[in-house]
């Protein structure tokens, strides 16, 4: 059984940032392509960076380039978002996601296990 827990979310101050961390489990990490994605309230899920399965490639959403980074580490079978100079439009629901190939991707459809998500908050 796949399972993916994220896990770094909180509230943080405008300028501020945080790290988020997703634990793999049930699947072979080293091969598969992961992603973020964020679910601000009222809004649709959209991807904010995804990543490939040795790292070596990386998809921003035009919203974050610059600021967020993510990157994996295939030995603990986790996945980072790294955040920085957060705004109150980042607030949102970040989602952990595990491709069904081991390619970089910005498709939701191309995501087949999600973790539960962690709440980001950022005040102004």
């Amino acid at each position: 059984q796949v399972q993916l827990v994220e896990s770094g979310g909180g509230l943080v101050q405008a300028g501020g940032s945080l790290r988020l961390s997703c634990v793999a489990s049930g699947l072979r990490f080293s091969n598969t392509g992961m992603g973020w994605f964020r679910q601000a309230p009222g809004k649709e899920r959209v991807p904010v960076a995804t990543v490939g399965f040795d790292g070596a490639n990386t998809i921003y959403a035009n919203a974050v380039k610059g600021r967020f980074t993510i990157s994996r580490d295939n030995a603990k079978s986790t996945v980072y978002l790294e955040m920085s100079i957060l705004g109150p439009e980042d607030t949102a629901v970040y989602y952990c996601a595990a491709a069904k190939d081991r390619w970089a991707s910005m498709g939701s459809r191309e995501y087949v296990h999600w973790g539960r998500g962690t709440q980001v908050s950022v005040s102004s």
